[in-house]
């Protein structure tokens, strides 16, 4: 077990922010997180956290997956001091961090997203990694299901997963993977992609419009300068921001502005 003492480090805050849909509080203050066919436990106590992994494990990938070197205090204290707004978003969501997600599942997550809602996406998820994922076993002995690869899912029909709750956007999902696997998509050249780039590349998969590009961008590729644009931060900007929303005063890190947003219209916005 690996012990921390982390400021802007939320779980409960992460859990509901809407990046990812495999995360879950098994108890009080305890998270289970998978990501690909990875899973580590972590258990939170304000700013004491053990996480419960091997440390190697730890240091190459969980550690980047919270963005924990990351300076969240110094985003937080460029807002600009006369926008209340966005001040209270982030005094209520400062313990977001953007997560570096798997990329692939990040992009069959954000398929399955559109025009659903987050509890329907998390069964649509589960359904799938029980059908295709791999059988694995934790660091303490829980069985769990990892992500299927593309591989698992790009011989299946277009209507296969709809077995699996996902309607139509199973042609999604079963076109990404046969992408991956013909080369029409590369996942390592896009993870070296800068954002523009990046975004660009997402655009071709079938099923991919500019929203989720950019949480793939987010969430997967770490471009913080992505900053997706759903119904609640489209209200939030034309209610609070009639100029549009201003980017080039958190140029580079615009997607953590865009969460800590999020959060509040989701969990805490008054309006």
């Amino acid at each position: 077990m690996i012990r921390k003492t982390i400021s802007n480090f939320d779980l409960s805050q992460i859990c509901a922010s809407g990046q990812c849909f495999r995360m879950r509080e098994t108890a009080p203050g305890t998270y289970v997180i998978p990501s690909g066919e990875r899973l580590v436990r972590v258990m939170q106590n304000g700013e004491d956290c053990v996480f419960d992994c091997p440390e190697q494990e730890f240091d190459v990938y969980w550690k980047d997956y919270f963005d924990l070197e990351n300076d969240y205090a110094g985003y937080i204290e460029q807002i600009n001091p006369r926008d209340t707004y966005l001040r209270e978003a982030a005094a209520l969501g400062g313990g977001i961090r953007i997560l570096r997600q798997d990329l692939w599942e990040t992009i069959v997550s954000f398929l399955i997203s559109q025009q659903n809602h987050i509890a329907r996406i998390r069964r649509c998820i589960e359904n799938i990694c029980a059908e295709y994922g791999s059988r694995q076993v934790s660091a303490w002995g829980e069985e769990y299901y990892g992500f299927p690869r593309p591989e698992a899912l790009a011989g299946l029909s277009e209507d296969a997963l709809k077995a699996c709750n996902l309607g139509y956007r199973s042609k999604y999902v079963v076109r990404a993977a046969k992408s991956v696997l013909s080369g029409g998509i590369d996942l390592e050249r896009l993870s070296q992609m800068p954002y523009r780039k990046a975004r660009e590349e997402l655009l071709k998969l079938y099923g991919v419009g500019e929203k989720v590009a950019d949480c793939i961008c987010l969430f997967a590729l770490h471009h913080l300068e992505a900053f997706p644009v759903d119904t609640h931060i489209r209200q939030a900007i034309e209610q609070h921001y009639r100029r549009g929303f201003p980017g080039r005063r958190y140029r580079g890190f615009q997607g953590v502005m865009q969460q800590y947003i999020f959060y509040y219209e989701l969990t805490g916005s008054p309006d």
